[in-house]
């Protein structure tokens, strides 16, 4: 089998080169980026129209005769890339050694990943811009110095580290509010006042974006896998076509949803309301349920200090704790939370988000959430979650 792919492999090569014409429909590979940390790296394929998957991830042992290592490899139907990327992605980041891309079949192009050190993976694709996003996992050796432990299970992870993730940024405005407020400037402000009050109370912070800039839904969550973080706070701020609509809400993971929160996750994520069904699917693909219990714990301790424990005169709707298929919580292994802290759109709140005072109460009362569920959560989740 594996010498009829290969001999196929060298006739398309073959055919390339004398000049056969590329069949009409196909897409285009845009770019391949990774992103490379201690005990994993993110491959992200993007491409110019959806690919199909023509099977899962097939496994491959090293082929000492062909001078080839141990590989992962998928094949990507309805794509085109030609003798593109014939010298292949070279990576040697200890968990893998490069990345290629060819031509199996006139119709078919295919994705090897050739692997150092491997132990597990996950694979999926999404929409807006199209693009195949593979996570290797495995135990990076580095000369001289101890490979990272194995990361422990949710239930036994103390927490420590927090990554805040303000919303949008750079070329992303975000949602346009009254009074000329936009939301990557509140979800900035907001993020850098948090983090400073959780470094008061002891937590390690990090921060997805600490200036506008533009960056991807892939790399926000890279960030957090790579810190090993215990918890993922990203900063959001609402809007609505009603003037009349307010309030703050909170979102986690899970495979449910409420109706309303697809119209959300959908202006977050930067799609169309018809393009959730395709991340509807992907999301039930993913094992979500074992960092549900926690995410939703966290929602519900800060979404109770958010619209109980503010001053009287900044009192706010309860929108309540909801579920939502959001990128950003389900791109990475970590209990995860979203806050819309406010629409931007709405009389009220617009001047309050301009507020810097109001934004520290805020960022106070996330910060007493999080404490909370530092110091009896995990307990607690553990119990919801089984």
């Amino acid at each position: 089998m594996r010498r009829a792919v290969g001999l196929l492999g060298g006739l398309l090569v073959v055919l390339i080169l004398l000049g056969v014409e590329r069949p009409r429909g196909l897409g285009d590979v845009v770019e391949v980026r990774h992103w490379s940390y201690p005990d994993y790296t993110r491959i992200v394929v993007e491409t110019t129209r959806p690919v199909k998957l023509k099977s899962e991830i097939h496994r491959l042992g090293p082929n000492q005769r062909a001078n080839r290592p141990e590989r992962l490899y998928v094949d990507l139907g309805g794509l085109w890339v030609g003798r593109k990327y014939t010298q292949g992605i070279k990576l040697g980041d200890g968990l893998l050694q490069g990345v290629r891309l060819g031509q199996n079949t006139l119709s078919t192009t295919r994705l090897v990943l050739d692997l150092q050190n491997y132990e597990r993976h996950r694979m999926f694709t999404l929409p807006n811009p199209d693009r195949v996003v593979i996570d290797v996992y495995g135990r990076r050796e580095s000369s001289g110095r101890e490979a990272p432990a194995r990361r422990m299970p949710a239930d036994r992870r103390k927490t420590k580290t927090v990554v805040i993730d303000p919303g949008h940024g750079g070329r992303d405005p975000g949602a346009l509010g009254l009074y000329s407020v936009r939301e990557k400037d509140v979800t900035l402000k907001l993020a850098k006042s948090l983090g400073s009050k959780l470094e008061d109370l002891g937590f390690e912070v990090l921060f997805t974006r600490k200036s506008d800039r533009t960056m991807r839904l892939e790399e926000r969550t890279a960030i957090a896998e790579a810190a090993r973080a215990d918890l993922f706070v990203s900063i959001h701020a609402n809007a609505a076509p009603r003037r009349s609509v307010n309030g703050i809400e909170t979102y986690y993971l899970d495979k449910n949803h409420e109706r309303h929160s697809l119209t959300v996750a959908a202006r977050e994520n930067g799609v169309s309301r018809e393009q959730m069904n395709d991340l509807q699917k992907t999301l039930a693909k993913l094992r979500v349920s074992e960092l549900s219990g926690y995410s939703r714990h966290l929602a519900d301790l800060v979404q109770a200090e958010l619209v109980g424990g503010l001053p009287r005169r900044y009192r706010v709707k309860d929108l309540g704790v909801k579920k939502g298929p959001f990128y950003v919580l389900f791109l990475s292994d970590t209990p995860a939370i979203l806050v819309e802290a406010g629409f931007v759109t709405n009389k009220t709140e617009a001047k309050r988000l301009r507020s810097d005072a109001y934004l520290e109460a805020l960022a106070d009362r996330i910060a007493t959430g999080v404490a909370r569920y530092r110091d009896s959560g995990q307990r607690v989740a553990r119990q919801g979650a089984s």
